[in-house]
């Protein structure tokens, strides 16, 4: 504070003095606050960081940074504070400072928040001879900021191939040999570099994400309906459903089988884990078969004659489903009334206890309401924190409380949505218009508020005919570009900060 001069004392506030002071260059007389801190176990009091969060927040170039701002607990509390999964135990520093990374973190943020031109660059990825059917990021999600950080995803296409993408650099990584069928899905596993895929006959096969060598293989006795990665204190898990109707359970990296149960015999299985991959829900689209939901551990080495704890839901017709982020037994299920007439979305919470040495399963509804009947039957549907619904009807984007409160409503789409991200800082939704939508979440208010904030273009509608997927990590975006002579291109949209 050496360039000030103090010209006198105007009072004490809290946790510290408030000077009237002169800069000794410009003139300009300034109140200066000199913030006192005593070193404490937990760190800063509150009451602090919320003076500074706001005086942060001031416009003005009158205003002084005071001392506060010069010590690493203060930098690592508002790191905390503002990220809550922030977390020494979670995140790797480096070299840099937690005022460092509070700094690039916030620019970063902002960047992806504004989306101008300058905050990002764009990349065509072209490889793939076929259809991209599926692509799922393999980094991990941190902010690290030590010149260190990737974003890699992988596809899979009608080609016969998996292949992994760096998006920074923009660059493929590598590409198996071509398959004997269509790879349709994968799901993969950032902690352990795998990468899981399925072709259209059923085969499963795993890869490391780091060079594409395959490691094992499993045939299902038909084509599989859906992937599911389960990685769980007892050790990463694969979930596949099988078109005849099985649930089988492998380990991951070998694929060793570990259980296989009848669920819907004869009827394509739909699974959802939930957020903790405690919880696995079973389903059958538009059947009169009600879904199931099971308890992951009891999955886990199981004898023929022993059946796995799961309970069915009292429903039936059920279209979609999502859990709730934030809870972690909170399970929303579309489905038709007892009519068949009108579309419901019912909220149930699960839990479990012991009885007789077995586990069982225990439901409470705890929400339930009607979509109105103007509302297209909706495509599309995600959760997001505990209380709010995301559905996609068309081109139309609708918020939902779990109690049937419409808080929002977006038509920025000219044609139909395909495919929607979720996470806690924003939602991007692609769409066959050749665009992706991104939109920020505010959470000042009793329920998270969506702003709409910028459309993000493809390639000429010449060549493309929309976007199929999406997918968004800490620092870029990535859709899948649809061509119209029957191939696919990944789209990539990276965000960057300085880090020196």
């Amino acid at each position: 504070m050496e360039q000030y001069c103090i010209l006198g004392r105007i009072g004490e506030g809290a946790h510290g003095i408030v000077f009237k002071a002169k800069h000794v260059e410009t003139g300009e007389i300034v109140a200066l606050k000199k913030v006192a801190l005593r070193r404490l176990e937990d760190g800063i009091p509150n009451q602090v960081l919320r003076e500074i969060k706001a005086l942060q927040e001031i416009e003005d170039s009158q205003y002084v940074w005071n001392e506060a701002s010069r010590t690493k607990e203060l930098w690592r509390q508002l790191c905390l504070r503002r990220w809550s999964s922030c977390k020494a135990s979670q995140m790797t520093l480096g070299t840099q400072t937690w005022k460092q990374y509070y700094l690039r973190r916030s620019e970063l943020e902002f960047r992806m928040a504004s989306g101008r031109p300058e905050d990002f660059t764009c990349r065509a990825l072209a490889g793939h001879k076929g259809e991209i059917d599926d692509l799922a990021y393999i980094s991990t999600s941190e902010y690290r900021f030590d010149g260190q950080d990737k974003s890699v995803v992988c596809t899979v296409s009608s080609d016969g191939t998996v292949r992994a993408w760096d998006l920074h650099e923009g660059v493929e990584l590598w590409s198996s040999p071509v398959q004997s069928a269509a790879l349709v899905n994968l799901v993969t596993y950032p902690r352990l570099q795998l990468v899981v895929t399925v072709d259209e006959r059923g085969l499963i096969k795993v890869w490391e994400a780091e060079n594409g060598c395959e490691q094992a293989a499993f045939l299902l006795p038909m084509y599989s309906s859906t992937l599911e990665a389960c990685d769980i204190p007892e050790g990463p898990l694969l979930l596949a459903a099988c078109a005849e109707g099985a649930l089988y359970t492998l380990t991951v990296p070998w694929l060793q089988l570990l259980s296989r149960v009848n669920v819907f015999p004869g009827n394509p299985t739909s699974l959802l884990c939930s957020p903790d991959r405690q919880w696995v829900l079973a389903s059958t689209q538009n059947s009169d078969l009600s879904p199931e939901v099971f308890y992951t551990q009891s999955l886990l080495c199981r004898s023929e004659d022993e059946t796995p704890a799961s309970t069915t839901l009292p429903i039936w017709l059920t279209s979609r489903a999502c859990w709730a982020p934030d809870e972690a037994a909170r399970l929303m299920v579309m489905h038709r009334n007892d009519s068949g007439m009108q579309l419901v979305i019912t909220t149930y919470e699960l839990g479990t206890r012991k009885s007789r040495g077995r586990v069982e399963i225990l439901v409470r509804q705890i929400a339930s309401f009607l979509l109105p009947d103007t509302m297209m039957p909706p495509h599309l549907m995600k959760g997001h924190g505990s209380q709010v619904i995301l559905l996609v009807s068309g081109s139309e984007l609708v918020l939902f409380t779990i109690h049937g409160l419409q808080l929002v409503a977006f038509q920025d789409h000219q044609r139909p949505i395909t495919s929607m991200w979720v996470d806690q800082t924003r939602v991007i939704t692609s769409s066959f218009d050749l665009s992706l939508r991104v939109y920020m979440w505010n959470k000042e208010n009793k329920f998270p508020v969506l702003k709409s904030c910028y459309h993000l273009l493809g390639g000429s509608h010449r060549w493309a005919s929309g976007f199929t997927h999406v997918e968004s990590d800490s620092m870029s975006i990535v859709g899948v570009e649809a061509r119209n002579i029957g191939t696919s291109i990944l789209r990539s949209y990276y965000f960057q900060v300085q880090c020196g």
